[in-house]
């Protein structure tokens, strides 16, 4: 059966199902699939119809009435990075690093709606007219944001970021090139002995995958608080775990949690570390402050494009939440910030560590970096491939004495 008769009777089916089940009803996922079975072998005794064909047509009336429609078994598909919905009609996907138009779309701007309010709703989320853009999640942890009408003027806009099922371990970071097996060690010893980490980056830089990798090194036996815009952190080695997610306000305008709220609340649950998803604004001082006083080997991330231009985002963030003289901002992040980890997506599409800055000190109204590594350009292959390598700089690190606390290798 061509696409056309097979859409044809997708609608059939649909229709049908609506008729005989009262949807409204609190029926399992078991029943309406049982429901949907028995009414495409009905029409294949009228429409003979293959195995492949009926598994097709039960596989998508299920995704629209109880899954995401035709985003559903994209979603499952283990190559998609990322999902772009542009209006009902238009949808892009990424796959290896590439970006495709998909000849699919929804049967109209409400359906795509009702998927959007369905996916928002089971994580406590609104968005509607009054309030037109939110960030929720899916249960498997990916990553959704979404802007409509009338802000968005081409129609509802969903963008998925999705996460591997399996989380990304510093192992699969070296085996995909990002970093190499001399860094790897280094910064498993960095973590370990509880140095204040911040990551820096572009869009799609890999900040999040890499700040999980990351938090995979923290040991078993601390206690952890993630605070996270919408959760999608996937710690697995440490039990004593607590995890956080911000809260919209709610129609009436009240109720917000923010980032700041949890940081100020996270600091009386008594944490070893505390792990913020990405800085964005007002909240970096009080990140800063709980660096500053006694939680050592915090992590974070935010968006910049050099380990510089981070320092000077965190300056101008500090400021839209405290007014302090810039010095003291200075010191501040000098005090608290002890390694800064650059990433990018360079041309090829692939993500590389650009450079590990260790944080030295404050002078004469500057923040003095020492750069210990960065990853040199040599080339590219026929393919456009970039080919380069990781260089260790000759200096030294210089503030040396958690690792000696930690009792473990000074040597850099």
């Amino acid at each position: 059966m061509d696409l056309p008769e097979l859409e044809d009777t997708i609608q059939e089916v649909k229709a049908t199902v609506r008729d005989r089940v009262d949807l409204s009803k609190d029926i399992s996922d078991e029943e309406v699939m049982e429901f949907i079975i028995n009414i495409v072998f009905e029409k294949s005794k009228k429409k003979p119809l293959s195995v492949k064909d009926k598994q097709y047509i039960v596989n998508m009336v299920f995704n629209s009435m109880r899954k995401l429609d035709i985003l559903q078994p994209i979603i499952e598909d283990q190559d998609v990075t990322e999902i772009m919905v542009n209006g009902h009609n238009c949808i892009f996907v990424e796959r290896n690093g590439r970006t495709y138009q998909i000849n699919q779309q929804f049967e109209s701007q409400r359906k795509l709606e009702d998927v959007i309010q369905s996916i928002v709703a089971k994580v406590n989320r609104a968005v509607n007219e009054t309030s037109p853009m939110v960030d929720a999640r899916l249960e498997d942890g990916s990553r959704v944001n979404v802007v409509l009408p009338p802000i968005a003027l081409n129609g509802p806009i969903l963008t998925i970021r999705k996460f591997p099922n399996k989380p990304i371990t510093i192992k699969d970071l070296v085996a995909f090139g990002s970093i190499n097996e001399e860094i790897a060690e280094v910064l498993e010893r960095l973590v370990k002995a509880r140095f204040n980490i911040f990551i820096s980056g572009g869009t799609g830089s890999g900040k999040t995958t890499f700040l999980n990798a990351l938090s995979n090194f923290i040991p078993h036996d601390e206690r952890i608080i993630t605070i996270e815009d919408s959760a999608e952190l996937q710690i697995l080695n440490v039990k004593n775990i607590v995890k956080l997610e911000t809260r919209n306000a709610n129609v009436e305008g009240k109720g917000a949690i923010t980032i700041r709220d949890l940081i100020k609340t996270s600091l009386r649950m008594r944490p070893d570390r505390i792990i913020v998803g990405e800085v964005r604004g007002a909240e970096a001082i009080d990140m800063l402050q709980a660096m500053n006083t006694g939680h050592d080997g915090s992590l974070s991330t935010g968006h910049a494009n050099s380990s510089r231009d981070i320092l000077s985002r965190l300056e101008t963030m500090v400021l839209a939440g405290a007014q302090l003289p810039l010095e003291a901002i200075r010191q501040q992040i000098t005090s608290a910030i002890d390694i800064v980890i650059h990433l990018a997506r360079i041309r090829d599409k692939s993500r590389k560590l650009m450079e590990i800055s260790e944080v030295v000190a404050y002078n004469k109204g500057e923040i003095i970096l020492n750069p210990l590594y960065y990853f040199k350009e040599e080339g590219e292959t026929k393919e456009k491939k970039i080919i380069g390598s990781f260089i260790r700089t000759e200096n030294e690190l210089k503030n040396n004495h958690k690792l000696e606390m930690a009792g473990l290798s000074k040597e850099f």
